[in-house]
């Protein structure tokens, strides 16, 4: 687990926050003040709030700005004897919105904080106030839900390594190893802004995985889709009426070669037939990295326009 401290020279200068109301050591980031609106930001695979450290700076001032690390990831624990599928990330971010007080939320998605961000919607959809796609799917009952997954998977370098290697037993040994192979797998899955690696830059990203009990988070989300452990909630009638009703903004860079737009851009809209969406053309999958400044002002437009 990287120290509490830690701010990686300064890249990442926020004060640590920890609850265990989780019933593990969350970490967080919580910047701004305390009576402003909450931009609730939810990273995916293999990142932490690191992620988000560009529009935290942009937020802070007048939002306030709330980063978790999923268990098993960033200054989070990684408990041993827990289960890492979605529905646990789910029910993680449940009782830490909870625990927290968190209303009138606006969700900043990105990869599988898409879906753990959709399953929080799904139970709590009165704590919502906006919700923002940034290469992260919405998953949120549509029916051809599991039709678009597979399309995906087929185009995806990822997805196809997933399942290959779940198959002949290399997963674990890959992934048990992140630390070392963190670079190759962003750039993978769609990293394209080389001018912003660094050692500090580096080792943020290293640092959660520095040995194997410390990778079964990431390897949790992998082996989840490979073996179908994943369960994504499903939201009442009420609770689907309400969210349909959100503003909602989606973000896609289209060099995302794990999260293809003609797959997931469809879900969105589906749920949200009249928002906008913005693709950038020459940004990765991690949109967060290979544009900040651009992701950063589009969100800020986007809340203060609703």
């Amino acid at each position: 687990m990287i120290p509490s401290d830690a701010t990686f020279a300064g890249t990442f200068p926020f004060a640590p926050h920890f609850t265990d109301a989780p019933g593990f050591r969350m970490h967080y980031v919580d910047e701004g003040p305390r009576g402003g609106e909450v931009i609730l930001c939810l990273h995916g695979e293999p990142t932490w709030g690191y992620l988000f450290r560009h529009l935290i700076s942009t937020l802070n001032q007048t939002h306030r700005v709330v980063v978790p690390d999923h268990m098993g990831f960033g200054k989070s624990e990684t408990p041993e004897g827990r289960s890492y599928w979605l529905q646990d990330h789910i029910a993680n971010l449940e009782t830490f919105v909870l625990a927290l007080g968190l209303t009138d939320i606006t969700l900043v998605m990105h990869d599988f904080g898409g879906p753990v961000g959709m399953g929080f919607a799904a139970r709590h959809p009165h704590r919502i106030r906006r919700i923002i796609s940034a290469n992260g799917p919405t998953p949120f009952g549509q029916p051809d839900l599991g039709d678009q997954v597979m399309a995906n998977a087929a185009l995806s370098p990822w997805f196809q390594w997933i399942i290959k290697a779940e198959a002949d037993g290399t997963l674990e040994p890959v992934l048990n190893n992140l630390g070392y192979n963190i670079l190759s797998t962003l750039k993978l899955n769609g990293f394209e802004n080389n001018t912003v690696i660094t050692d500090s830059w580096l080792n943020a990203y290293i640092a959660p995985f520095a040995t194997a009990a410390e990778c079964l988070g990431a390897l949790g989300w992998a082996k989840g889709f490979a073996t179908g452990s994943h369960q994504f909630e499903i939201p009442d009638p009420a609770a689907e009426r309400i969210i349909r009703g959100k503003p909602a903004l989606a973000i896609w860079g289209e060099a995302d070669r794990t999260l293809h737009a003609e797959h997931f851009l469809p879900l969105f809209s589906a749920l949200f037939p009249s928002a906008p969406i913005e693709r950038l053309p020459g940004v990765g999958h991690y949109c967060f990295e290979d544009a900040p400044e651009m992701i950063s002002r589009l969100i800020a437009d986007f809340v203060q326009r609703t």
